[in-house]
């Protein structure tokens, strides 16, 4: 035994276990065999499959696979408690959710240590991370539950919602998901993870303990194919998915034109940039927090190391230092710094990472000792010396695996930290307050800490940009992931059909031709086929237009990805530019009247433009009011949220208001800073090229508002599938055409927002602007700030 100075010089840990044994014994209970929990009872399965614990490989219990039967019994069920649980209103749902939260607190070591031995993580980050975060969760949204009505009027639950969780934070990931879909009146039909399904069992022993009406949470156990029966279910209104980039992009696809609402928190690439003047040591303890938290892996780990020139090896050799006392081993030991993988495979592929590296020419460097004999462990690991465009650079490893590099200025490392598909999370540390503010809008990342690392708060939002997903969870954006405003449900089911009126005479033109061009990069351009079409309504010639191609479409988005200056402008500098739009379009008033007294009656053509000047007033007037927010969470230091632009948005405007249904559009998207290429109405595609002369003449800079016109059945597809493009919306009424976008942007996973089959009342303010058009035109980054000592 060593002596108490012994142990002053040395510094060791001596071992303090967890005790298992009351985990152990619920387990026993259940005789180590679960079901699946439907309509608040246990239903047996007709095969089962083993989980097990990944750090000495022994098996836990045998858990049910759910069929699509039982997938089918699963969304009945919540079907039937939707109407009751919407009923009952928002206070006693909120009684419900402080109920739930109560009874994790009340179970919460039990919960600790389950979560432990089913996922490999060690006991310190279960006790004093995930629970306390999952109990957070329901008490916030038991608030929410009870505020819904008065902050957020006239939105609906969207009905029965299937989420699908990851293995790395089992519980956690229910309380993201669960909490905030039951605050808002939805049921729910959850599958925990084929690895981690223990936690999400006892979640539902207790929703039976707080008497949680049956069938508003149903818990479905099994591997991939169950959860292919739960996307696939016409009975489910929103699938929520936290996941693997691959796996999301395969949901995408199999909901294209479903009509589903879609969140993915997908994977991540996170930079973790070291300025020369940060407190380098508690750098390398944020880097260790951000890295080596379980095992690395998570989807916002710190996996890019990015550090200053000036600091680099200091910063290295302070790393390797910290990293040899790094203590691997046994995740129920207090002690234990790091635990095990979650399962052979995953140990066997990040050793593929690694050896890869090596032969790519990296130097790979490992602290010395020895890793349990038994389980899936493997040791912190740090590759210097790679490029750019290095295997384990670009890809998620998903283990403890830190890639290095260094940069010299500001610029480059915000161009190392974007040079990724991905775009979750990041880090910047630098004692210049300054400085990391600079910096931290100009990182593609749904979140940013500054001078910490994983942070999280339900009051928070949570996601991703670019291939790391869209949606939120925490926060009111969060909240809103599972609501509908209910004008949605006044929309009509079919587009207003447009017809030439009654005595239309087109102008047969004067000797000098004036068939217009493209818009593209604040110029009027032939078109690349050299062709131009008539514009026909029944036996009617409207007009002419350019019949734009691939190559026009290409051309487009690298005039708005060049307009970038458009996005770093004021808000005040974009609303002076709307308002003038809209002071030279109501100089032309009798000119766009008349071409769109061609397809509808004057009265008509007479309210859509009035209703077209007044909502380029609106979007003008919110260019510099939509603001994010400052959370306070229980930590000392605030979050910033801001609204940001998408990037380039392309748009695919309705048929039924030629000219409202493009301002209606375009104006939220340029309004918040995004670019925009635009493909008009195919009805009346001239009243577009009309608008030239009033963009020309109203210091649009070129690139903002980029206009092909031609067959959209060809362009569309062209938009949706572009890799610069971030974000696609389509309101035509073609529910084939929304389906075929939603399905081709799985290529670099761009957001879209479609209409389907049904058409819009554009001149109803309430279906034809407002704050969720804004919200479409947007993406919220959450800035942790700490500040203090």
């Amino acid at each position: 035994m060593s002596h108490i100075s012994e142990i002053l010089q040395t510094m060791d840990y001596g071992p303090s276990p967890e005790s298992a044994t009351a985990a152990q014994q619920w387990l026993d209970r259940h005789q180590r065999s679960f079901g699946l929990y439907i309509n608040g009872c246990w239903t047996p399965a007709a095969t089962q499959f083993e989980t097990r614990n990944p750090a000495t490989g022994d098996t836990l219990a045998q858990v049910a696979q759910a069929s699509d039967a039982d997938v089918d019994a699963a969304v009945a069920a919540a079907t039937a408690a939707l109407g009751p649980w919407q009923q009952m209103g928002g206070h006693r749902r909120a009684r419900y959710l402080y109920a739930l939260a109560r009874a994790l607190q009340k179970h919460s070591r039990l919960f600790a240590v389950l979560e432990c031995l089913d996922n490999g993580k060690p006991i310190r980050e279960t006790r004093d991370a995930d629970v306390p975060l999952a109990v957070r969760h329901f008490y916030h949204h038991a608030g929410w539950a009870q505020l819904l009505d008065t902050e957020l009027p006239q939105h609906r639950a969207l009905g029965v919602v299937g989420q699908i969780v990851p293995w790395n934070f089992p519980l956690l990931m229910l309380a993201w998901k669960i909490a905030p879909a039951l605050a808002c009146g939805n049921t729910v039909v959850f599958k925990p993870a084929e690895f981690t399904p223990l936690s999400a069992l006892l979640f539902a022993e207790i929703c039976t303990e707080v008497g949680l009406p049956p069938g508003v949470v149903n818990i479905v156990t099994g591997d991939g194919s169950t959860g292919q029966a739960i996307v696939s279910h016409p009975g489910i209104a929103k699938i929520a998915f936290t996941g693997s980039t691959e796996v999301g992009r395969l949901i995408r696809e199999a909901t294209a034109g479903g009509g589903k609402k879609l969140s993915l928190e997908l994977g991540g690439k996170s930079p973790f940039i070291v300025f020369a003047d940060a407190d380098l040591d508690a750098a390398v303890e944020g880097l260790v927090d951000s890295i080596w938290f379980n095992q690395g892996q998570v989807c916002c780990a710190g996996s890019r190391l990015l550090v200053h020139e000036a600091v680099e090896q200091r910063f290295l050799d302070k790393l390797r230092l910290r990293m040899a006392n790094i203590r691997v081993g046994s995740p129920m030991d207090k002690s234990t710094d790091m635990g095990a993988l979650i399962d052979a495979s995953q140990q066997q592929r990040i050793a593929r990472y690694v050896a890869q590296a090596r032969e790519e020419g990296a130097t790979v460097w490992q602290p010395a000792g020895e890793l349990p004999g038994a389980g899936c462990f493997y040791p912190p690991t740090l590759i210097t010396d790679v490029s750019t465009s290095a295997t384990v650079v670009q890809e998620e490893i998903f283990g403890p695996v830190l890639v290095a590099m260094s940069f010299r200025t500001p610029a480059e490392a915000v161009e190392l930290a974007n040079n990724t598909v991905y775009g979750l999370a990041a880090c910047v540390w630098s004692e210049s307050i300054s400085l990391a503010l600079d910096v931290a809008p100009r990182l593609k990342a749904g979140v940013v800490w500054i001078n910490t690392a994983n942070q999280f708060d339900a009051a928070c939002g949570f996601g991703g940009y670019r291939e790391s997903g869209y949606g939120r969870e925490g926060g009111r954006e969060g909240l809103l992931e599972y609501l509908v405003a209910c004008s949605e449900d006044a929309r009509p089911a079919a587009p207003r059909k447009l017809a030439v009126t009654q005595g239309t005479t087109v102008d047969a033109g004067s000797a000098i031709d004036r068939t217009p061009k493209l818009y593209i990069g604040g110029a009027q351009v032939r078109p690349d086929s050299g062709y131009s079409v008539e514009v026909r309504l029944g036996d009617q010639v409207l007009g002419q237009v350019p019949e734009g191609n691939r190559k026009d479409i290409r051309n487009a988005v690298e005039a708005a990805r060049k307009a970038v200056g458009w996005e770093r402008s004021s808000g005040h500098a974009r609303a002076q530019v709307l308002y003038f739009i809209a002071e030279n379009l109501e100089a032309q008033r009798a000119r766009f009247v008349a071409a769109l007294a061609q397809v509808q009656s004057l009265a008509d053509a007479e309210r859509e433009f009035d209703a077209s000047l007044d909502t380029l007033f609106h979007y003008a007037a919110w260019a510099d009011k939509f603001d994010g927010a400052v959370h306070q969470p229980p930590m000392h230091g605030i979050v910033a949220a801001l609204n940001e632009a998408l990037g380039v948005i392309g748009i695919v405007c309705p048929d039924e208001a030629p000219l409202l249904g493009l301002v209606a559009l375009a104006a939220p998207a340029m309004a918040l800073g995004n670019r925009v290429v635009l493909l008009p109405s195919t009805t009346l595609p001239t009243i577009a090229t009309d608008l030239y002369q009033v963009l020309d003449t109203s210091d649009l800079p070129g690139g903002v508002l980029n206009i092909v016109t031609g067959p959209v059945a060809a362009l569309a597809p062209t938009l949706a599938s572009h890799a610069d493009v971030d974000a696609l919306w389509r309101h035509d009424g073609d529910a084939a055409g929304c389906a075929e976008v939603e399905r081709l942007s799985i290529a670099n996973l761009k957001r879209t927002w479609v209409g389907g089959a049904k058409g819009r009342v554009w001149t109803d303010p309430a279906q034809g602007r407002g704050p969720e058009f804004l919200r479409h035109a947007s993406q919220v980054k959450n800035i942790w700030v700490p500040y203090g000592v």
